[in-house]
């Protein structure tokens, strides 16, 4: 989430008059994150995130978006729902920026989640992906294989700022991806930015995936594998094996991988690392101006990626190993993480685009 896109009150007036949702009782931009302008709207008929769509996302993929919240609600999903005008519009426009209102989800997500958040995760991953099945617009991954070389170039001359010899390491492990990449895996519809801040949980449980604006048609696999990076790693850089048993064990509980899925998983790992250290290093050297935004780490990824450059089995995810049952979990999760470090989310402040 950030804010890039001021709104003024008489403009904020004007779009929801369109809107059956009563009087406006708060309006707060939302600082996290860096895609979108986002606003915490509270209404005398509820609480609801209006967003206004930046230029990095392309019109033209809205309806995407908009139809598969509203196609994943309906197979069951716990995900926000597009609010529609008066007369059934979920787009418009606000501030000269495309805009839409959705629903507020209760929750709260993790910033440090144990291990039975993780297997909580994996399935309700898996869960998307089968609701997704049959879903009848499509959309290309704009962040896929072929598009990594050139946001490369568009950091490429100030890499060094950043770390010594980066540009070097993203040049030779773009060139030793597009020599690997699977290609032939089952595809389907991925969420592609499944974080912690993107799944909130009441207690233990499961309350709501969020944040869709990355959603696409690509290789399932390759969605489990971004998770493997955004919820298995611990804040010093450590891969917790406990915790990728327990996400790739909560979603094979749903769909199980099949041998070329599993032979794949490192690579695929690989290349989900070199994704986001790619667009954190495009986003760290580019902040606009007075933008209301947070920029990421690029090096957390670049950690990333040299684990994975070492791994050559699935195993070392805890695929193969012995699994715990959800209750083993719970218990084995507990340790000094307790029941998981609380982030934002109750308070709406979890509930946009993030990466």
């Amino acid at each position: 989430m950030a804010v890039y896109t001021d709104v003024t009150d008489e403009a904020l007036f004007a779009f929801l008059a369109a809107y059956d949702l009563g009087g406006v009782l708060a309006f707060k931009g939302i600082a996290e994150g860096v895609e979108n302008s986002n606003f915490l709207l509270h209404c005398a008929r509820g609480r609801f995130i209006l967003t206004l769509y930046e230029k990095r996302v392309n019109p033209a993929d809205l309806p995407f978006f908009i139809g598969l919240m509203e196609h994943l609600a309906a197979k069951g999903l716990s995900c926000p729902l597009p609010v529609k005008t008066r007369d059934g519009k979920a787009l418009g426009e606000l501030a000269g920026r495309p805009a839409a209102i959705v629903t507020f989800l209760d929750g709260v997500s993790m910033r440090r989640p144990h291990t039975l958040h993780c297997f909580e995760t994996g399935r309700a991953l898996a869960q998307l992906h089968l609701a997704g099945q049959g879903f009848e617009l499509s959309r290309r991954n704009a962040l896929a294989l072929e598009d990594w070389p050139p946001l490369f170039e568009a950091s490429r001359s100030r890499a060094e700022e950043v770390a010594p010899g980066l540009a070097d390491e993203i040049a030779q492990e773009i060139s030793a991806l597009q020599r690997q990449w699977p290609f032939d895996l089952p595809q389907g519809v991925i969420h592609a930015d499944l974080f912690p801040d993107n799944v909130f949980f009441i207690g233990e449980k499961l309350s709501g995936v969020i944040d869709f604006y990355f959603a696409c048609n690509d290789a399932l696999a390759y969605d489990l594998a971004i998770s493997l990076n955004a919820w298995c790693f611990e804040p010093d850089g450590a891969f917790n094996a406990t915790k990728g048993r327990a996400l790739l064990k909560g979603y094979g509980s749903l769909r199980p991988l099949d041998e070329e899925e599993r032979l794949a998983l490192p690579i695929l790992a690989r290349g989900a690392a070199l994704r986001f250290l790619l667009t954190r290093l495009y986003d760290w050297l580019n902040v606009p101006p007075g933008a209301l935004v947070r920029p990421k780490d690029p090096l957390e990824y670049l950690g990333k990626l040299r684990f994975h450059l070492t791994v050559d089995h699935a195993s070392a995810y805890g695929l193969d190993e012995e699994g715990l049952d959800e209750e083993g979990l719970d218990e084995e999760g507990l340790g000094e993480e307790g029941l998981g470090e609380e982030g934002l989310g109750a308070n709406g402040l979890g509930q946009c685009p993030k990466e």
